[in-house]
């Protein structure tokens, strides 16, 4: 098969380059739209399921070629006009030229596709897609980079909007890395994915920087100050955190900035220094000091109440993540006797907002630091019936099993891991408890559907699967799967 397409890319004489016409026949993984020049396979970059376009070659393969779209020639009935200037240039939004009932068509049609044809699984019902109530300034976080090395160097896009700010130059950037180019950074004056005080925010740090000859932080030379802005709100709570990641520790330039921040924005209720003095380019510090409040924020989701700090994980759509985790209850079906487990836990946030309705809840978490900030919620929370343990899910479940003598065997298990999905032995050991009820919560639906096919082989069913929208624009899309013991 290999050689006969080979063969056919030969014939066609598709090179690097070349400009084709195309019309875009579907809308594929990871949302690339689909189109064949002669029945050989093209995904093209900026395309929208309907269109037809002129794409140019990018790169060829022996049974497929990569483009990108150079000309609209004939507009889909689903493309629309993106909101943002900078699109198609950050990376960031994928799908802000598809109108969002069509992305919401896509999404279901992967989570249908996965489950079809990776899990061999042709009769599970798949319910309706749960669409996000915001498609913008959605985000309660985001992470901004600086930069010595702009993409670009262009005026702020107009009519002007809260704390527009200045533009950098080619030596100072504050925004986005672009797509495969980490070295540079595009710099962005809004962004409609967090909020218009997050603009505003933004553009004043960016002024600051430039007003004061500040330079960003330069990974050749290992010199320069500024490295990393990181804005996280409390959507329930309106707290503000402000996280200036910077390669040095200077009291007098983090003291002169929050002074700056805090009287133009009485909003923010944090502001903290990240110090990396390190090469790699985390927004993560060596160590951590608070120039402004008590260096954390919290939020709510339902009516628990959640502890973030700088560097720890919380679900980025706050709104969604109610409905994605009332979901999972709702699979659960859990009565008041019922002991579950919850692996993959993270900060402890499935579990407490499970645990007013069974009689335990045990969490497990690799990273200890999620572990601590789980136990430090349900104090937070007033809740006794969790327990967080810290430990390798595969290990824990095959040869460190000592801490199941303490609890009582689950009725349910939840699942909420990685996008790789759960280690080949972990379903294994999971399928020989013979746990009732299994929710699996996933934001992959590929990794989901291989593992769901392979929890069948130990005599469970899938009841149902439930797509959830938690990222508008992009093509990331989250589900909740129950499955039954037969």
């Amino acid at each position: 098969m290999e050689q006969k397409k080979g063969s056919q890319l030969e014939q066609l004489k598709l090179h690097y380059g070349d400009v084709v016409e195309v019309n875009i026949e579907s809308t594929g993984f990871e949302g690339k739209s689909v189109a064949r020049v002669e029945g050989f396979v093209v995904f093209v970059e900026g395309a929208v399921e309907g269109d037809v376009v002129k794409a140019k070659i990018l790169k060829t393969k022996k049974k497929y070629a990569e483009a990108k779209v150079v000309e609209v020639l004939k507009p889909s009935p689903k493309r629309i006009e993106p909101r943002c200037s900078y699109f198609g240039t950050c990376g960031g939004c994928k799908w802000q030229h598809v109108d969002y009932k069509a992305q919401l068509q896509f999404k279901q049609q992967h989570v249908v596709d996965a489950i079809e044809r990776i899990g061999g699984m042709k009769d599970v019902p798949i319910l309706p897609i749960v669409a996000s109530d915001d498609i913008y300034f959605y985000r309660n976080k985001l992470e901004f980079s600086f930069s010595e090395k702009a993409w670009q160097v262009a005026p702020p896009p107009s009519p002007p909007q809260l704390g527009r700010g200045e533009r950098g130059g080619a030596d100072f950037a504050l925004g986005f890395h672009v797509p495969q180019r980490w070295d540079k950074v595009l710099d962005v004056h809004e962004c409609f994915l967090q909020s218009e005080l997050s603009n505003g925010i933004l553009n004043a740090v960016r002024e600051f920087a430039l007003a004061n000859t500040i330079p960003a932080y330069s990974q050749e030379t290992e010199s320069g100050y500024f490295r990393n802005l990181v804005i996280r709100e409390g959507k329930n709570t309106g707290d503000v955190m402000v996280n200036v990641v910077t390669f040095e520790d200077k009291p007098e330039i983090m003291a002169k900035l929050t002074a700056e921040l805090t009287k133009k924005f009485p909003e923010i209720t944090t502001v903290i220094n990240n110090v990396n003095q390190r090469k790699s380019q985390v927004a993560v510090g060596d160590f951590e000091k608070v120039y402004h409040g008590e260096g954390i924020i919290h939020d709510k989701i339902g009516d628990k109440l959640f502890q973030i700090s700088a560097n720890s994980f919380f679900q980025t759509n706050t709104k969604q993540t109610e409905k994605l985790y009332s979901l999972a209850k709702e699979f659960a079906g859990l009565k008041p006797t019922d002991v579950v487990y919850d692996l993959y836990c993270g900060t402890g946030s499935i579990a407490l907002y499970i645990s007013d309705a069974a009689k335990q809840v045990i969490g497990i978490e690799l990273v200890e630091s999620s572990i601590i900030n789980a136990r430090m919620n349900a104090e937070l929370n007033r809740v006794t019936n969790c327990e967080f343990i810290a430990g390798d899910l595969k290990e824990m479940l095959t040869k460190d099993v000592a801490w199941k003598e303490r609890f009582s065997h689950p009725d349910v298990i939840i699942v909420d891991p990685p996008r790789s999905g759960m280690h080949p032995k972990a379903v294994e050991e999971l399928g020989n408890l013979k746990v009732p009820a299994i929710v699996y919560v996933s934001c992959n639906p590929a990794t989901l559907a291989r593992d769901l096919q392979m929890l069948l082989t130990y005599g469970y069913a899938v009841e149902k699967v439930q797509p959830v929208d938690m990222f508008p624009h992009t093509y990331h899309i989250e589900c909740v799967a129950k499955v039954v013991l037969k």
